[in-house]
Formats: structure tokens, C-alpha cells, sequence
């Protein structure tokens, strides 16, 4: 998802404009259920006009800031660097599984950067409202109660202090994504590690661009062959564009990253399983300071390792053999509040 955030002011002296990885929404992903919204994405740094209007983005990171541990700053939110938001998100034909998931959950969001510690992460509820087809289940009805992501980077500038920045990249991190989902046994469990480097880039104009390069530690994944090993690598790109500010006090944004996951060997012995996999996601977020909606369209080619288009080593919920749909269009709406 698109989060808004308004980053602490480092030691080191830099042009930066900080994109966060986020995230999907994020929750972006490897082998995710297909339950959830995985909506990370990359985070514009903002700033609140005395009005308390929208957030506008890409703002060089401002020097005011509280002088003492207990002083908040002046603005709308409750934490002058940890911002959150909660969200009731509904999607249609997602394809993280073997069987395309269409569910109504509740998401709680936070971000933000404090030192050379670049946080975003998201908490899943998934059919939370009771709403979804066949293929969900969730937290009322023996699937999973919960399911998280959790992405922190750490600059490494910061803490060697000095600037290394180099041609377009502006700074470098190591970076971090852990994925976790609760599922009510073992086969009905993810547990992912996403480990590497990243850099965010100065493009010199108002688009925000980063990179990671993850290598993917693997434990529980709904009782794949890859689990307990390290198997495979991910390139995570984030951009981000702001679209403009309107007289109502609101502010279009388009937030897009791409996940392209590769070197895996889940395929190598099981027809129904790949060893690619890549997820293109593209949000549109519509924003006042506090209320805010979004609309994301995401193109699947081979969702969470599923071989498109063969069939399925097991029945449907119903029974019958049906044929694996891991390619193709999902979408996702939802209307949030942000504190």
C-alpha cells in the first residue's frame, strides 16, 4: 500500500528523497497465500501544509523536528516519523495460490524513518468481515488469523557516517523482508526470509526509484519442497509518482513495484511448481490528511511459484481437479484511515 511519511533528519548530509520499499501493500511477495494483500510499495516523504490538507509529497526532508524525547511534532498524526493507517480492503481473482482468492479483509499499516532505520510493515486479517469465495478462509473460520510483513532497512551511510552516494544511487542499505503467515497447522503456514542489499536513486525529477536484491531464506510454506533451505533470490523495484493536488485538499499518487522472483528449484521436480515467478503491482491512491482510498490492478505471471495453466496435483474445494490460473489480472479496493 501507499503510505505517506515524514522522515527524521540525519546526520548525514545528502539530496536525498527517501522512497521505502514497502511492501504491497503489501504487502510483494514470494509464495504468499492467496488470502491476503500483500500490498508493500514505495513510500513518498510528505509534508503537512498549516491547513492540515493532504500531504504533499517529495519534499526534501525538513530540519524542524522535537528537541526532546517526549515532544511530538506539530502536525495531524500521532507520531512525528511512525505514521499508521487501518484499512478495509477488498479483492477479486487473486492468484498467490493454486485456486484464485476473492476475500473482504482488515489491514493495520505503519511506516517510517528514524535514523538510519527505514521501517514499513503491514498486519493482515484476512476474512475478517466474513466475505469471500470459496477458496478463502481466515481468521473466523479456520484459515489463518493473521498474516504480516515486515520490511526494515538500515541505512548504511548512516551508519558509517558518510555519505556514499555514487552516480545515481543516492544511499544504500541492508535491507530485510520477513513474511509470516499464521496458518492453523503446518501446511497451512509461511514463514520467509528476504535478505540483501538496496539503494534508493536520485532520478532528479519527482518520480521515486529503488532497489532491492534479496537472497530468500524459505522455512514453512504450506508444505512445499523448498521449505527449511535457502532456495532462489529476488529483485524488488518500487517507483512512485506523485499525479498532482487538488482544490479539496487531496492528493493523487501512483505507487507501482515490481517483484520478480528467480533461481528457485521448487520446479525442477514438480510439474504444478515453477522456478520464476514475478508480480507487477500498480496502485492509485487518492488522499485527504486522514481519509484515504486506493485502487490497485496486479498482474500475476506464475503467482507464488504456480505453473499456469496445468492441473493441479489435488482437488478443488469441492472435490473436482481444476487447472492451475496463476497468470492474469487481480484487483484490490479499499478505503482507509490514516493516524
Amino acid at each position: 500500500m501507499v503510505t505517506d511519511r515524514v522522515s527524521e533528519q540525519g546526520e548525514v548530509p545528502s539530496r536525498r528523497r527517501y522512497v521505502t520499499s514497502p511492501r504491497n501493500l503489501l504487502l510483494a511477495l514470494g509464495v504468499t497465500s492467496a488470502a491476503f494483500l500483500p500490498l508493500q510499495a514505495a513510500h513518498a516523504q510528505q509534508s503537512v501544509d498549516e491547513d492540515n490538507a493532504a500531504p504533499v509529497i517529495e519534499q526534501e526532508t525538513p530540519a524542524e523536528g522535537p528537541t526532546s524525547p517526549d515532544q511530538t511534532a506539530d502536525g495531524p498524526y500521532l507520531s512525528d516519523w511512525y505514521h499508521q493507517n487501518v484499512t478495509a480492503i477488498g479483492s477479486k481473482n487473486i492468484r498467490f495460490g493454486p485456486q484464485q482468492v476473492d476475500d473482504i479483509y482488515l489491514e493495520y499499516e505503519f511506516f517510517g524513518r528514524k535514523g538510519p532505520l527505514d521501517l514499513y510493515g503491514y498486519v493482515d486479517f484476512p476474512k475478517f468481515f466474513g466475505v469471500g469465495n470459496g477458496a478463502d478462509s481466515g481468521i473466523f473460520d479456520k484459515g489463518s488469523p493473521v498474516f504480516m510483513e515486515l520490511e526494515p532497512k538500515l541505512s548504511i551511510d548512516d551508519m558509517v557516517g558518510r555519505d556514499l552516494g555514487i552516480g545515481p544511487v543516492d544511499e544504500w542499505f541492508v535491507a530485510f523482508d520477513y513474511i509470516f503467515d499464521w496458518g492453523h497447522n503446518t501446511e497451512n503456514r509461511q514463514n520467509t526470509l528476504y535478505a540483501g542489499l538496496g539503494a534508493d536513486f536520485d532520478t532528479g525529477s519527482p518520480l521515486g526509484l529503488s532497489l532491492n536484491l534479496y537472497k530468500r531464506r524459505q522455512w514453512e510454506n504450506y508444505g512445499a519442497a523448498n521449505e527449511h533451505s535457502w532456495d532462489g533470490y529476488r529483485a524488488q523495484l518500487n517507483y512512485s509518482y506523485p499525479l498532482g493536488t487538488f482544490d479539496n485538499g487531496a492528493s493523487l499518487i501512483y505507487v507501482g513495484f515490481t517483484n520478480h522472483d528467480f533461481g528457485s528449484d521448487l520446479g525442477d521436480d514438480d510439474p504444478s511448481r515453477t522456478n520464476e515467478s514475478t508480480v507487477a503491482t500498480n496502485v492509485l491512491l487518492y488522499q485527504f490528511t486522514h481519509l484515504r482510498f486506493m485502487a490497485v490492478a496486479r498482474y500475476f505471471h506464475n503467482g507464488g511459484q504456480w505453473n499456469d495453466g496445468v492441473t493441479a496435483p489435488f482437488p478443488d474445494t469441492h472435490g473436482d481437479s481444476f487447472e492451475l490460473r496463476s497468470t492474469g489480472w487481480g484487483y484490490y479496493f479499499g478505503v482507509g484511515w490514516q493516524f
